[in-house]
């Protein structure tokens, strides 16, 4: 079942909002190759994927936050390098047992759970400080 992408989403920040639109494609294509039984070769890419995304995408709203002088910036920073913990955890089982069932399973679940908790909430929060100060 894929995931969509809905407005209430949106941040205003064209360039995070289109990284959030990415990381929706990137976790659909995964959900859909587990639909037909090819999840483990999806995997990898969305792992690969991942590790450009992560870094890319977290300095970027970093910056965003350090421009406006964001008063959660430490709370927010401090998500961003759980989810790096948690992301260097999953790479090294992918590594250590290869793109098995419970590699592509710990994938969703680390992704969708972000997907609906940060970027929900937390990125919302930081959209709405940074629209306010436009």
């Amino acid at each position: 079942m894929a995931i969509l992408w809905t407005d209430d989403l949106a941040t205003g920040v064209s360039i995070i909002d289109e990284q959030h639109k990415e990381l929706f494609i990137r976790i659909n294509a995964l959900l859909e190759a587990c639909g037909q039984g090819k999840g483990k070769i999806e995997v990898a890419n969305v792992i690969d994927f991942l590790e450009g995304y992560v870094i890319t995408h977290f300095a970027e709203e970093e910056r965003y936050m350090i421009t406006a002088n964001y008063p959660a910036y430490s709370e927010h920073k401090a998500q961003h390098a759980e989810f790096m913990n948690n992301f260097a955890q999953l790479k090294a089982t992918f590594r250590d047992e290869g793109p098995g069932v419970h590699v592509v399973v710990k994938t969703n679940h680390l992704v969708i759970d972000w997907l609906r908790t940060h970027i929900h909430k937390i990125d919302k929060a930081l959209a709405g400080y940074l629209n306010s100060k436009k």
